[in-house]
């Protein structure tokens, strides 16, 4: 298969498009996925963070960030990223969900042309049979390096930007097998986001920013550390 077939699918209708997912159940479309205001009244947060807040209250941000419990294959978005190894070959965890639900064209049409991708970098690839329309794949640092993690996400980002897209989904870079203490990598992951939000106007643009949660953990260092970053009043 060529890179002609990832133009096939970009190009095809919405319509079309979801007779070729191969995640199991319905695709979640982003009207499902709820807004940080709305998530936060759902789990009966404080409106105010116990961390010393350094952020104001910006409720425009807040209405484009979003906590996602659930699987980042199924978000019918513009891109969901991966958390890539550097040859970009595929491999456990978040990667191979990707990869499965991508089809191996992904594999054989794009990620074997790419050259591999540096830690904290980040590149592009169509999205295949996944319901996301785009893939970014970015390479997460092994142990707690919060400069190349920030670089990730900034790259991310800026790959988004760069596309023109709306909206894009992050799993947990780096914890897990990598060993980022979840904590940490949170700290480091909102206020990157933040202040690429506060900084760059294309952020205006944007719909969406979900951070898709599977861990536990993942989920307390984020309802402990969201309302600092993204105060609601």
């Amino acid at each position: 298969m060529s890179s002609s077939e990832k133009e096939l699918y970009l190009s095809m209708s919405l319509e079309e498009k979801r007779k070729e997912y191969s995640i199991k159940g319905k695709p979640v479309t982003l009207d499902q996925v709820a807004t940080w205001p709305a998530y936060a009244v759902a789990q009966n947060f404080p409106p105010k963070s116990t961390d010393s807040r350094e952020f104001s209250v910006n409720g425009d941000h807040n209405q484009r960030i979003s906590i996602f419990r659930g699987d980042i294959t199924s978000l019918e978005i513009d891109c969901i990223v991966n958390a890539a190894n550097k040859e970009l070959q595929g491999g456990g965890g978040v990667d191979g969900a990707i990869h499965r639900a991508a089809g191996h064209n992904l594999l054989q049409s794009e990620c074997r042309k790419l050259g591999g991708c540096d830690v904290g970098d980040a590149k592009i690839t169509g999205g295949y049979r996944l319901p996301a329309r785009y893939i970014i794949h970015t390479v997460g640092p092994v142990g707690e390096k919060p400069d190349k993690l920030r670089s990730c996400y900034k790259r991310c980002l800026e790959v988004m930007k760069e596309n023109q897209l709306k909206s894009i989904a992050f799993p947990c870079v780096s914890t897990g097998i990598y060993h980022y203490p979840n904590d940490a990598a949170a700290d480091v992951v909102l206020s990157t986001v933040r202040e690429w939000m506060d900084r760059d106007s294309y952020s205006k643009e944007v719909e969406r920013i979900i951070f898709c949660l599977f861990m536990d953990e993942d989920v307390k260092c984020y309802h402990r550390l969201l309302p600092k970053y993204f105060p609601l009043e």
